[in-house]
C-alpha cells in the first residue's frame, strides 16, 4: 500500500487564463474527473493532484516536490494572451477564442497521450474516458492520492508483452491490437517518442507516428499537438472538419495559423461540440 503524501495548495494563475472547465472538458485528456465541489481530481506521470478555481484565480493541491511538474504540466511558461492573438485571423475564429478563452494546451507523457488517441478512434469523450481509466485500473501502478484509490498510466514496457485477450477487459475492441502494437514499437525502441518530438516539424512527427498500425492522420496529429506539444498541430476530427466547411473558405490552410494553430483548433473543437450541445 502507498504512503498518501501530505498536499500543499499553490496558485496557479487567474481563472480568465485557466478555465479547468475547458481545459479538462476539451477533449484533449481524459484522466481528470470533476467532483460535486467543484474540484477536478487527475493523475498525470504517476502524480495526484486537485485543481480548483476560487475567487478569480485558480489554485492546485498536490505534494510539494510535484509543484515543479505541475506547473510545466499546464505550461505556464506559454503567453496564452498573445498566443491567441496570433490565430484571431478572422471573425469565426476571433468568436471561437473569445468562447474559448482560459483553455491551456496541456502538456502530457508522450506515450499517455499517443495511446489515448489510438483509444480515441472512432469513439466518443465518455468512453474514450472509460476505456483509459479501466487500462490503468488493471495494469497501472497505484498512485498517492488522497481522494482514494487511483492508478498511474502503464508504460508501454508493460503493455507490451501482452495479448488481445489480456485487454479483452478493457471493451476497446480493434483498439486493442493497435494499443499492443504501438507499445512494443515504444517498448523495444523501434518508436522513440523523445527523438520524434525533437523532430524538425510537426508533420515529421506525424509522419513518424503514422508509420504504426492503425495511426491515421487524426490520431497522429492529436499525438503530436497533446504528446509532443507540438502546437502547429492542427487535428481534424468531426467537429473541425464540421467547423472548417461551415465557416471557413475551401482553400484555408491550417499551417497560415502559424506555430499556436493547435490553439486556434481546440478553440474551434470546444465551441462547435458545445454548440451542438446547445443545440
Amino acid at each position: 500500500m502507498s504512503v498518501v503524501r501530505e498536499l500543499t495548495e499553490a496558485y496557479l494563475l487567474p481563472e480568465s487564463e485557466l478555465d479547468v472547465v475547458k481545459t479538462f472538458e476539451c477533449g484533449q485528456c481524459f484522466r481528470w474527473r470533476p467532483g460535486e465541489d467543484g474540484i477536478y481530481r487527475g493523475i498525470a506521470s504517476g502524480r495526484a493532484a486537485r485543481v480548483y478555481p476560487r475567487d478569480g484565480a485558480v489554485y492546485i493541491e498536490a505534494a510539494e516536490e510535484d509543484l515543479p511538474f505541475w506547473r510545466d504540466y499546464f505550461d505556464l511558461g506559454t503567453d496564452y494572451n498573445a498566443a491567441r492573438e496570433s490565430v484571431e485571423v478572422c471573425d469565426y475564429i476571433r468568436e471561437c477564442a473569445v468562447y474559448g478563452a482560459g483553455i491551456r494546451i496541456l502538456r502530457q507523457d508522450k506515450w499517455e497521450a499517443l495511446c489515448s488517441f489510438i483509444i480515441s478512434q472512432c469513439n466518443n469523450i465518455p468512453r474514450i474516458r472509460g476505456i483509459v481509466e479501466r487500462l490503468c485500473e488493471l495494469f497501472g501502478e497505484e498512485v498517492d492520492a488522497p481522494w482514494g484509490r487511483a492508478y498511474a498510466f502503464p508504460g508501454p514496457e508493460v503493455l507490451a508483452p501482452l495479448s488481445e485477450a489480456d485487454l479483452a477487459p478493457l471493451r476497446s475492441g480493434y483498439r486493442a491490437k493497435y494499443i499492443i502494437e504501438a507499445a512494443r514499437a515504444a517498448a523495444s525502441g523501434a518508436l522513440d517518442l523523445e527523438a520524434v518530438a525533437e523532430m524538425p516539424r510537426a508533420e515529421d512527427c506525424r509522419a513518424a507516428l503514422k508509420r504504426l498500425p492503425g495511426v491515421g492522420d487524426k490520431v497522429a496529429n492529436c499525438a503530436v499537438l497533446f504528446g509532443l506539444h507540438r502546437m502547429d498541430a492542427f487535428p481534424i476530427d468531426v467537429w473541425v472538419k464540421k467547423a472548417l466547411r461551415e465557416h471557413m473558405p475551401p482553400d484555408f490552410d491550417p499551417a497560415s495559423l502559424g506555430e499556436y494553430a493547435g490553439l486556434a483548433q481546440q478553440y474551434m473543437f470546444f465551441r462547435e461540440r458545445e454548440r451542438d450541445k446547445i443545440g
